[in-house]
């Protein structure tokens, strides 16, 4: 059983709008997940044993749900992988009293054949619910890896984004960070994720990648979280070395994550302009050379908050969307405000992946400056094209590298 290594006095730390219970003993024999009310997600988290799963050479994840709740309920059963990659999932509805075998197989991979996750690599396995009813309640056993594959072979080129530690900024470290601007406000504990290159020195200047996340949305086919852990453009636009990469998030009126949506747009716009400003005091940040990018909503954000105002405007020397772009209508971001936005780009280039050039034309020409459209072949409302080796992804470097500079100025 792959919860059998969870201890019966610790409770499990990542569940969402629900309360769990293990009836019975031992704990490994069955999981229940109760909703509570008003989310549109509930969900626990199964993490990994120390080292992980052994899933290297296994076929499926698989479990049993019922549905001993009332009304139908829409499960999803996650294989989470912790490197940046897509996640993989087995979706259904369960009516009242409804028991199903759920099969995430490891194998899975993109239209093009890019495999979605490393075995190796898979950190949680989710039980989901989606638009539950309060008070709906599955059950969960038989939760096991079964079948054998040959071993698994790594893409060449592929990367790994590096996990979020605890401590302080370093070298080749990703790290929660607090602005110091934020942090003299008070009032809220929202934080960025740090990123200092691999060769990164105190005393240089580096180029800074700026990255905001896609809306939380949960289909069989995207994981998103909403959340700027899941950001993964930056390493692999930089490789993790030459630049400092920032994650952001989309922050509400209460100052905290915003998941959904735009959250208030402008304190949005000022906890990035804080962050950056803070990386390029505290850490070498090259003013003259930051970039701003983002998947989906993120892409959207380039414009909607990058180009918000002419403050924040005024800090890009490039934006990169992929997969969305400011003007195409979602939550607000008209044509209209796009075009209006557009004017304040003060840049020299934009780098558009899985974008119609034709559809984006009335922003570009707002902006009056060279764009680049090029379309990864992925296949799939991902960003995992990024971190493999693939010609447009080599295109989003080369083009990097001719508007930042070759990298890094170290002492």
């Amino acid at each position: 059983m792959l919860w059998s290594h969870l201890d019966d006095d610790v409770p499990l730390s990542d569940v969402r709008a629900a309360s769990i219970e293990f009836p019975g003993s031992p704990r490994a024999k069955r999981l229940r997940l109760r909703a509570a009310a008003g989310a549109p997600y509930a969900w626990v988290a199964i993490p990994a044993p120390p080292g992980g799963w052994a899933l290297a050479t296994r076929r499926v994840v698989e479990a049993t749900v019922a549905n001993v709740g009332e009304g139908s309920v829409e499960v999803m059963l996650w294989v989470v992988a912790d490197a940046g990659w897509e996640s993989i999932a087995d979706v259904a509805v369960l009516t009242p009293g409804e028991s199903r075998a759920f099969s995430c197989a490891l194998r899975q991979a993109f239209p093009d054949g890019t495999p979605k996750l490393d075995p190796a690599h898979v950190r949680r396995i989710l039980v989901m619910l989606k638009n539950p009813k309060p008070g709906q309640i599955v059950e969960v056993t038989d939760l096991v890896a079964t079948g054998v594959e040959p071993p698994w072979t790594r893409p060449p080129g592929r990367l790994d984004v590096p996990a979020v530690v605890e401590g302080s900024p370093a070298a080749g470290r990703r790290v929660a960070h607090r602005p110091a601007a934020a942090k003299a406000g008070g009032g809220n504990h929202t934080v960025s994720l740090l990123y200092l290159p691999a060769d990164w020195q105190p005393g240089g200047t580096y180029p800074v990648v700026v990255e905001y996340p896609g809306n939380i949305f949960f289909t069989p086919s995207c994981h998103s979280t909403g959340r700027p852990e899941q950001c993964v453009i930056g390493y692999g636009m930089t490789r993790g070395t030459g630049a400092i990469w920032i994650s952001l998030p989309f922050i509400d009126a209460k100052g905290e994550v915003a998941e959904n949506g735009w959250g208030d747009p402008d304190a949005t716009a000022q906890f990035c302009m804080d962050a950056v400003d803070d990386v390029c005091t505290r850490f070498g940040g090259d003013r003259s050379r930051v970039v701003l990018t983002g998947f989906s909503r993120g892409a959207i954000a380039c414009g909607f908050i990058g180009l918000r105002n002419g403050r924040i405007a005024a800090l890009w020397k490039g934006l990169h969307c992929c997969q969305h772009f400011d003007g195409d209508g979602w939550n607000g971001a008209t044509l209209e405000g796009a075009i209006e936005r557009a004017g304040r780009f003060r840049g020299m280039a934009v780098f558009h992946t899985d974008n119609s050039a034709a559809a984006v034309q009335p922003v570009t020409d707002a902006m009056r400056v060279p764009a680049t459209f090029v379309s990864s072949g992925l296949g799939a409302h991902s960003c995992a094209m990024f971190l493999d080796d693939r010609e447009s992804t080599r295109r989003l470097r080369e083009w990097f590298s001719g508007l930042v500079g070759s990298g890094p100025a170290t002492p």
